[in-house]
C-alpha cells in the first residue's frame, strides 16, 4: 500500500563505474534491457567475472480482476470477469542439474488480511527506514513517529479495506501466482520451490528465508514482483533481505532480477488485456488508454537517483509500439496516483488529468494500472472508486479498467522464462554494507515527515 508512502528516502545507489548499473552488494543484479525493440534481453552481472545474454522467451497469456464499487454516479462501466487460472503453453527448457535445489522467493509489499490488521501493517510499513529516513540525530524517533502515524491514519485505512471486503487481497494472488510459476518451472523441466515474502505484513522475509532452509535450497532467485524499480519497493525489499544475519543465506548462491519491464512477455501480456477491455466500449478507438502509475517523490528521483521514472516511461513507449503495430492507434497518456503530503511528486497526478480529460471532452477512458501485478487495495478502492467516481462525474460517460496481470498464463511463463534465464548467473551472498543517511534540513524533514503523511494524507 504505497500510498501510505512519505516522500523521505534518501537512499543512494553505488554505481558499477565500468555498467553504470545499480548494484547492490554482492547481489548479482539482473535488469533487462531494451535492445532492437525488445526484441532481446542482455542481463548484467553486476560484481561478476562475465555478463550473459538472453533472450526473451516469447510467451502466452493470463487474466484476472475482481471489482468492488460505489454506486455508479453516471456514465457506463465496463468489467471484466474474475478469473486467476494458468495454462502452460510454452516449450520445455533443458534440465538443471540434478544436485540444484533451487528455490524462488517472490517479493511483494504486502497487506493487512483483516481490518483488525490495519494498525500493525501501518507501523511496520512507517518503521521502515528506507520509507521514513529520519537523519542520524532522531533515529531513536522512528518507531515512535511510527506508532504516532500508524495510529492516526488507521482509521481512514481501515474504511478502504472495509469497502473492498475488510482486508487485502494481496497474500492470496500472491500465493496464486507461486503456485502458477512453479506449476509454469516444472512444465519446462524446471522443478522449483516458489515461496513468497512480503516487506510489511506475513509472510515476512525472515519466515520465507527460514523456509528456504528448512527446505535445503542450493540456488535461489529472487523475483520482485514490481516490474519497475525504485528504491522504495524492489529496493527496501532486497535491503530487508541482505540484513538478515544468516549464514546459510549468505554461502547460498543467489540471483536478483532488478526489473522487468521491458520483457517480451509482460508487453504482450497488458497489449492483448487492452485490446480486450478496449473492444467493450461502444466506439473502442474513441477510447484514452489512460496509464495510472504509482507515484513516488521527485526527491526519489532527483536526489537518490531512483530510475522509476525513465523505466515507467520506456515501459508505455513499448506497450504503445506493440499496440501500434497491432493497428490500435488510441490516444494515451501516462499519469501518477497516490501522492501524500506537501512535497512534490511525480506529475502529472492521476486525479488531476482525469479532470483536464473530463473538460476537453474525452468521453470514454480506459484505465490501466501499469504499476500494479496484482489487485488490491490501489486497484480496487483507489482506481475503481475514487477515481472512476472522479472520472465520471467530470463528463467522462464510459469508463473501463483494465485488469491487474493476476495470474494470466503469459505473465506467468515469462517470469518462468526469467527465472530460468537468471539461474546460471547466481553468486553467493556476503554480508551488506550500510548506507549513510542525510541530517540536512533537520526540522524542515521532521515537520514534513509529520504532517504530510498524516494530516494531508
Amino acid at each position: 500500500m504505497l500510498n501510505e508512502i512519505t516522500s523521505f528516502c534518501d537512499i543512494s545507489f553505488r554505481l558499477c563505474p565500468k555498467l553504470k548499473t545499480p548494484k547492490l552488494n554482492n547481489y548479482i543484479i539482473l535488469e533487462g534491457r531494451h535492445n532492437s525493440w525488445y526484441s532481446s534481453c542482455e542481463a548484467s552481472a553486476i560484481q561478476c567475472t562475465h555478463s550473459v545474454d538472453k533472450c526473451c522467451n516469447k510467451t502466452p497469456l493470463l487474466s484476472a480482476n475482481h471489482r468492488l464499487s460505489k454506486q455508479n454516479p453516471v456514465g457506463k462501466v465496463f468489467n471484466s470477469a474474475d478469473v486467476c487460472t494458468f495454462t502452460e503453453t510454452a516449450s520445455k527448457s533443458p534440465s538443471h542439474a540434478t544436485e540444484d535445489k533451487i528455490g524462488v522467493l517472490l517479493l511483494n509489499l504486502g497487506g493487512p488480511d483483516t481490518l483488525n490488521d490495519v494498525q500493525a501493517f501501518l507501523y511496520n510499513l512507517f518503521a521502515d527506514p528506507d520509507i521514513i529516513r529520519l537523519p542520524r540525530l532522531f533515529r531513536f524517533l522512528q518507531l515512535p513517529l511510527a506508532q504516532l502515524i500508524s495510529v492516526l491514519r488507521a482509521p481512514k485505512s481501515k474504511e478502504s479495506y472495509a469497502s473492498i471486503g475488510g482486508g487485502s487481497p494481496l497474500r492470496k494472488i500472491t500465493d496464486e501466482q507461486a503456485d502458477a510459476l512453479k506449476m509454469a518451472l516444472e512444465a519446462k523441466d524446471v522443478p522449483a520451490n516458489v515461496y513468497v515474502a512480503m516487506r510489511y505484513w506475513h509472510p515476512f522475509t525472515e519466515e520465507a528465508v527460514h523456509q528456504i532452509k528448512r527446505d535445503k535450497i542450493t540456488k535461489l532467485v529472487v523475483l520482485p514482483l514490481y516490474p519497475q524499480y525504485s528504491i522504495s519497493t524492489t529496493g527496501s525489499s532486497i535491503r530487508i533481505l541482505q540484513s538478515l544475519d544468516d549464514m546459510h543465506l549468505s554461502g547460498l548462491p543467489v540471483a536478483v532480477i532488478q526489473s522487468w519491464y521491458q520483457r517480451e512477455g509482460y508487453i504482450k501480456t497488458i497489449v492483448d488485456l487492452i485490446e480486450k477491455e478496449l473492444r467493450r466500449f461502444p466506439v473502442p478507438e474513441e477510447a484514452m488508454i489512460f496509464f495510472s502509475a504509482h507515484g513516488v517523490p521527485v526527491s526519489y528521483i532527483e536526489k537518490a537517483g531512483d530510475p522509476y521514472k525513465d523505466q515507467m516511461e520506456e515501459c508505455i513507449s513499448l506497450i504503445m509500439q506493440e499496440l501500434r503495430s497491432r493497428g490500435t492507434n488510441n490516444f494515451h497518456t501516462l499519469a501518477y496516483q497516490s501522492r501524500v503530503g506537501p512535497v512534490e511528486w511525480l506529475k502529472p497526478y492521476t486525479d488531476k488529468v482525469l479532470v483536464e480529460l473530463g473538460q476537453q471532452g474525452v468521453k470514454s477512458l480506459l484505465a490501466v494500472p501499469i504499476s500494479f501485478v496484482s489487485e488490491h487495495i490501489e486497484t480496487l478502492e483507489e482506481i475503481d472508486m475514487e477515481y472512476r467516481e472522479l472520472a465520471l462525474n467530470s463528463g467522462i460517460e464510459n469508463w473501463g479498467r483494465v485488469p491487474a496481470l493476476n495470474c494470466t498464463s503469459s505473465f506467468i511463463t515469462d517470469l518462468a522464462d526469467a527465472v530460468i534465464e537468471a539461474l546460471p548467473s547466481a553468486v553467493s551472498m556476503s554480508s551488506t554494507t550500510s548506507i549513510s543517511s542525510d541530517d540536512d534540513n533537520v526540522f524542515d524533514y521532521v515537520i514534513k515527515m509529520l504532517f504530510g503523511s498524516v494530516l494531508q494524507s
